[in-house]
């Protein structure tokens, strides 16, 4: 079983991630973490942040010589900004006045409020800074090991952008692996290059009204095998677990699984996947010519589920569909009430992005990836990469010859 934790503040010293259970024997490439931080902070729409922090990864603990140890890995990403903020975010010294810095009036969509409320912090910053999309940098680094894993293994989780601001990208037959790499060279991460015009054109022109928009991203996952997760627990089915994951993430409001709530509108003939059997299916080896025994024969020609049935994956590709609610923090901000005065005001303004769906898919792959690390670690673990690799072999004879 592995899990994360994050630690640290938007304006703070550093966000701190630490990792639990990873395997030893891990090839840990901290280029690869790096990428990922770097594809976060990208995207047409982003703040003035971005152009202060360039995110590295320092690994602390863990790791020897590229590989994991088994122990926990500590992974560690500075925040440049920390030096304008010394005083305002002390740590280690007595309360001081603020000299008017605290933050009173809450800003709508935001966790000022009810964090406040739920804290007894009449300070808003005290909840804000931890409650700010910075912490992801952090989901990002953890999610970049478990992509590490799951690719030692064949999986591969990528994401590109479906929707900004209403201007929808056109549906295509494409494999995700072509759409991937178009999205990756897209300034929106958008594979559809009209599309990606319009969206552009829209964040411009809300950006000018001082206003944001959100969006709908694809996160989808290929090779990942049958059998990750289970239907005889409520808290052990995949789809709840990927969808948790997504939910998590700041700004998002809703998670489709495969053809999601369009299926509602679809009579059950066409809104199931019929299975066929292929006689001739051959097992296959990796790049490096490794044999890899695995059961292609059993296979769909859709995929509205999504590569999950019943709470487990079902050998197809995992699709999740995931919207992310505009940015709330506008430089045209909406009405409040000052917690201190009660007088109304409107809502203070903390440095912000017009659209961060680009950079939200990121994340996003991070958390799925990270979910589905943990689900592969559950049915094929062990404590190190050499042990599990034996017990995934194994599995894979088995299913072969169902």
């Amino acid at each position: 079983m592995i899990r994360y934790l994050t630690s640290g503040e938007s304006h703070g010293k550093q966000i701190t991630v630490i990792i639990e259970g990873m395997p030893a024997g891990l090839d840990v490439n901290r280029a690869c973490i790096d990428h990922d931080l770097a594809r976060r902070q990208g995207g047409y729409g982003r703040g003035a942040r971005m152009r202060i922090e360039s995110d590295k990864a320092e690994i602390t603990s863990g790791v020897r010589w590229g590989k994991s140890l088994g122990s926990p890995i500590c992974l560690v990403v500075k925040n440049r900004d920390w030096e304008n903020w010394l005083e305002v975010m002390a740590a280690g010294v007595p309360h001081a006045v603020e000299n008017g810095k605290e933050v009173t009036r809450p800003r709508p969509g935001h966790a000022d409020l009810a964090g406040g409320l739920k804290y007894g912090q009449r300070d808003l910053r005290n909840i804000l800074e931890r409650s700010s999309a910075r912490e992801t940098a952090g989901r990002v680094a953890a999610g970049a090991v478990a992509k590490r894993l799951l690719a030692e293994f064949g999986v591969t989780v990528m994401s590109w952008v479906l929707e900004i601001g209403g201007v929808s990208a056109r549906e295509t037959n494409a494999s995700a692996e072509a759409l991937f790499k178009k999205a990756e060279a897209s300034l929106v991460r958008c594979p559809d290059a009209k599309a990606e015009k319009k969206m552009k054109k829209k964040i411009d022109d809300a950006k000018k009204k001082g206003d944001s928009v959100g969006g709908v991203f694809k996160v989808a996952a290929t090779g990942v095998p049958p059998g990750l997760g289970s239907h005889v627990h409520w808290d052990r089915k995949l789809d709840g677990r990927l969808a948790g994951a997504l939910m998590s993430v700041q700004a998002i409001k809703g998670v489709e699984v495969g053809a999601g709530f369009a299926v509602g509108s679809l009579p059950g003939s066409k809104a199931h996947d019929e299975i066929f059997y292929d006689s001739a299916a051959q097992a296959r080896r990796d790049e490096k010519g490794v044999y890899w025994p695995q059961s292609p024969r059993f296979y769909r020609k859709t995929n509205n589920a999504g590569g999950i049935e019943g709470g487990m994956s079902n050998g197809e590709p995992v699709v999740l569909n995931a919207v992310m609610k505009p940015i709330p923090t506008l430089y045209k901000p909406l009405r409040s009430v000052d917690i201190i005065t009660k007088e109304p005001f409107k809502a203070s303004v903390e440095r912000s992005d017009v659209c961060a769906v680009p950079a939200a898919a990121v994340v996003a792959e991070a958390v799925v990836a990270f979910e589905l690390a943990t689900a592969f670690l559950e049915k094929f673990g062990g404590d190190s990469m050499s042990e599990i690799e034996r017990n995934y072999r194994g599995y894979l004879r088995q299913i072969a010859g169902f």
